[in-house]
């Protein structure tokens, strides 16, 4: 029986995915978190936890340093909103070209005119003429699941797109449409777009990336879509390129008060996974990858530990949360040999400082023996977490 502590509301629909061998909100020791925006920086994680699921991409509401040097496995939902998000960049896209915010909030002003609204739009609309995007330049920059989508669509649409992506992986090259070209540089797409959108993580590498310099060399009127992070663009320079005209419109999912403030600044209220559908795939993804974890050891979208993935077929398994240092597989094994156990299957994954191993072993050993096993692998210099699973 497992314990699956929720915080925020969780789509029903993902609750689905755990079996009557869970409960939920039961009890003080939970054995996985499950939430969505909820800020775990302030909470006091019980050291029953094994691991805690993101319902969505971002992990800046949970402190996975600190949970990652407590052996706590933590995931995310990469992907599982993408084609929410892709509907609001191309939406947006496409609005930006024709004023239509803009346009709008003028209609608005017009209530109460009576008969005249009709001759006074015909006289007015004049002023918010736009551009069609078919045959314009579009720049992805990030080529992730919904970077990928934005280049497709926006191809389909008639744009001539470029993306840029100098960690693309196979399988986002293989879904990317032969019609998307590739750029060598983001200056390449700083120089040549008229529109550029941004879908990349906030790292130390990509924040800030939109600045003067990369103003500077874009394109007059350009326009920029930011439905990744706000803190890929210095709002001092985003400023001065809008006062300037460089920046005909920029459109973001992340308002903060200064950007409410600007001319030609257009600030979402964060609305990118904001559909029923997005939130049941995240809580579905989510739910399945606690759900995998506690039952099988493998691990899918961690954000702290290696993927390690090994088919489980019953037989009793250990895995180990390890610093990635020479020799803790060797002294694994060598705890497995002492005890003439042979070794079924194993799998071992490193992301960094940390490593994961999963070593599947015959079943019918008895309880003690296991026992034994367990205390003395946890007791490797190294060695931060053991679970025994079958």
């Amino acid at each position: 029986m497992y314990t699956i502590k929720t915080y925020n509301e969780i789509a029903q629909k993902g609750l689905d995915v755990f079996t009557n061998d869970y409960k939920i909100n039961t009890g003080e020791n939970p054995d996985a978190i499950l939430l969505r925006s909820y800020n775990l920086h302030d909470e006091l994680i019980p050291s029953s936890v094994k691991a805690i699921a993101r319902a969505g991409a971002g992990v800046n509401n949970i402190p996975v340093d600190r949970l990652t040097e407590e052996g706590v496995v933590v995931f995310n939902t990469p992907g599982a909103n993408a084609n929410a998000v892709k509907e609001l960049v191309i939406m947006s896209l496409i609005a930006s070209s024709r004023n239509l915010f803009s346009a709008i909030q003028w209609t608005k002003t017009l209530a109460g005119g009576g008969e005249q609204v009709p001759s006074l739009v015909e006289a007015g609309k004049k002023q918010f003429v736009g551009t069609e995007i078919t045959e314009k330049k579009l720049g992805v920059i990030g080529t992730g699941s919904i970077g990928v989508l934005v280049a497709n669509d926006a191809s389909s649409l008639g744009m001539d797109v470029m993306a840029y992506d100098p960690y693309i992986s196979v399988n986002a090259a293989w879904q990317l449409s032969r019609n998307v070209k590739r750029a060598m540089t983001m200056e390449e797409i700083f120089r040549e777009c008229d529109y550029i959108t941004v879908h990349v993580p906030l790292t130390e590498e990509t924040k800030g990336i939109l600045n003067r310099d990369s103003f500077e060399i874009m394109k007059e009127n350009v326009h920029i879509l930011n439905f990744s992070r706000g803190e890929l663009v210095v709002e001092d320079d985003l400023e001065i390129a809008l006062k300037e005209g460089k920046i005909k419109t920029y459109i973001t999912d992340f308002p903060t008060d200064r950007i409410l403030q600007m001319e030609g600044a257009i600030a979402l209220p964060h609305l990118g996974a904001s559909t029923k559908e997005a939130e049941e795939n995240c809580a579905v993804m989510a739910a399945k990858e606690i759900r995998e974890y506690l039952e099988t050891g493998n691990i899918r979208n961690s954000v702290n530990f290696p993927n390690t993935v090994m088919p489980y077929i019953g037989k009793k398994r250990f895995t180990v949360i390890h610093k990635n240092i020479p020799n803790m597989v060797g002294q694994m094994t060598g705890l497995l040999a002492n005890h003439q156990i042979n070794i079924a299957n194993m799998s071992n994954r490193s992301k960094g400082a940390w490593a994961y191993t999963i070593i599947d072993v015959d079943n019918g050993i008895p309880v003690e023996v296991v026992r034994n096993i367990e205390e003395n692998i946890l007791k490797i210099d190294g060695v931060k977490r053991v679970r025994v699973i079958g």
